[in-house]
């Protein structure tokens, strides 16, 4: 687990305090960018990707998103008591006006410290956010927290199954995708270099599912999403109350 001592450190269970500041910074630069670069190098695939997430969401829930960033995935949601946060004020300004005031509530937050009560949600969902957790088993702990007995944790964010496919995503991540933000932003300087580190350091499907268990989650199922398998996605459950 990652420690205050060691700030600038970032591995498979989170990030130092410093790190964890560079990359809000990093990922708040891409807000003018961020739909188009991220449809791009998944080849069109995130919105296939989101659309499976929602169909875990039915009407009338109260859904909770952490990491909403723009709100590209809330806006996408109808008939539905959602709730969209964000460390970042950037981005929930963009959320709102993406999703509309009326038509969700806006919450500045960290997933380690939700300030939220507890069973609260039917669903939990993180598009793409999860590895940017500062301390992911805290973070989970949380979200077990703020589910409602039976609810369900949804994750979809880049695919690690092994070591192989992890060094076939850094090389992705290192070109193509590189190449790709380099011409959308036209700065040889774009957040995307420093975002890769993210997927060089994020752990795999096994490592996750285990930290789940761990952490109270039960009926946890992981796997890539097919064709190209550059997208994972986690469903578990909250014990139903005894």
């Amino acid at each position: 687990m990652v420690r205050d001592e060691a700030p600038n450190s970032l591995d498979r269970d989170g990030m130092g305090q410093e790190a964890w500041k560079e990359l809000m910074t990093n990922l708040e630069t891409t807000i003018p960018v961020y739909d188009k670069v991220n449809s791009i190098v998944t080849l069109g695939q995130d919105k296939r990707w989101r659309k499976n997430i929602a169909s875990f969401i039915q009407p009338n829930m109260d859904v909770l998103e952490i990491g909403c960033g723009p709100g590209t995935f809330s806006e996408s949601l109808q008939d539905v008591n959602i709730t969209c946060l964000d460390p970042s004020e950037e981005m929930l300004a963009v959320a709102r006006r993406r999703v509309g005031e009326e038509n969700a509530t806006f919450v500045q937050g960290v997933a380690e410290d939700l300030p939220l009560a507890d069973n609260s949600f039917d669903r939990v969902c993180c598009l793409f956010s999860f590895r940017d957790f500062h301390d992911k088993a805290k973070g989970l702990g949380e979200i077990l927290r703020v589910l409602k007995p039976g609810g369900l944790l949804l994750i979809c964010d880049a695919g690690k199954s092994n070591a192989l496919q992890g060094l076939m995503g850094r090389i992705w991540m290192g070109t193509v995708v590189q190449w790709v933000a380099r011409r959308v932003t036209k700065d040889k300087n774009h957040p995307w270099k420093w975002l890769a580190k993210t997927y060089t350091h994020f752990g795999t499907i096994s490592h996750y599912k285990k930290m789940m268990r761990q952490v109270g989650f039960s009926e946890v199922k992981g796997r890539l999403y097919w064709p190209f398998f550059m997208a994972e996605r986690f469903i578990a459950k909250k014990p139903d109350e005894s």
